[in-house]
């Protein structure tokens, strides 16, 4: 499918909102490719026991097998945003395909999403962009990343968020990892230990809100974000990982 209009648009004239700037100590946690039933619910134990907002960019195929996680999301006071329907990477597939991931993902959250969506694993192209801006979407990517897809320990991670979170970040983290290299990987533990000490502690200089309510509060930066990967590297990914996303979400098959 071919969209002419892209034509009039260079790189720049479509950008992406990665963080704002912001005179308020406040910053948004942002959690990708969930619902998942053995992570999420502690998740959302621990952002009510903080009395913490977070938004969420879920996979539609998720949301659709665990729509009573996606309910108590909506219910906590959580923002859901689009992450896709399965988690491909956008310039590896056609317009069409495109537009089918976001609408599925958005008949799979109904009525609890928001026009927010964040591509998988933050791989965008002018084109997607477009389509994306053509469904209603804002497109939200992230400024601070906590490398929370590696087996690190909960005191790497707690480094990473304390030296490096300043005043109007987006913070990527996960609730599941979709497609992972390896097995060990996909354990979320480490993260949500990670995040309850940060949450504990009474000190910390940040407060979390969700993306809308940072959006409302300062400037939103919007910068220039294409990002391919390397199709060869998706293809090895997807190998690996296929038979172990059934197990790992007690998908059938």
């Amino acid at each position: 499918m071919k969209i002419p209009i892209l034509r009039k648009f260079s790189k720049t004239a479509i950008r992406t909102i990665t963080h704002v700037v912001t005179p308020k100590p406040v910053a948004a946690l942002t959690f990708d490719d969930g619902p998942h039933p053995e992570y999420t619910p502690p998740l959302l134990d621990l952002l009510e026991k903080h009395q913490v907002r977070a938004t969420f960019f879920v996979v539609g195929k998720m949301a659709q097998q665990y729509p009573e996680i996606i309910q108590r999301i909506a219910k906590s006071g959580h923002v859901i945003g689009n992450h896709s329907w399965d988690h491909p990477s956008f310039p590896h597939i056609t317009s069409r395909e495109r537009f089918t991931q976001i609408l599925a993902c958005t008949r799979a959250v109904a009525p609890y999403g928001v026009r927010l969506f964040r591509p998988p694993y933050g791989h965008l192209n002018l084109t997607s962009h477009y389509i994306a801006l053509l469904l209603g979407y804002q497109v939200i990517t992230w400024n601070l990343v906590v490398m929370d897809w590696l087996d690190y320990k909960p005191d790497r991670l707690v480094a990473r968020l304390e030296n490096k979170i300043t005043p109007g970040d987006i913070v990527l983290l996960h609730d599941a990892l979709y497609y992972t290299e390896k097995v060990q990987y996909a354990d979320r533990k480490p993260m949500l230990q990670a995040l309850d000490r940060i949450l504990s502690r009474s000190d910390f200089p940040i407060s979390f809100v969700t993306v809308p309510e940072l959006l409302s509060l300062g400037k939103p930066i919007r910068r220039s974000w294409y990002q391919t990967g390397d199709i060869n590297w998706l293809n090895t990914l997807q190998e690996l990982d296929d038979s172990r996303i059934a197990r790992r979400y007690n998908l059938p098959g």
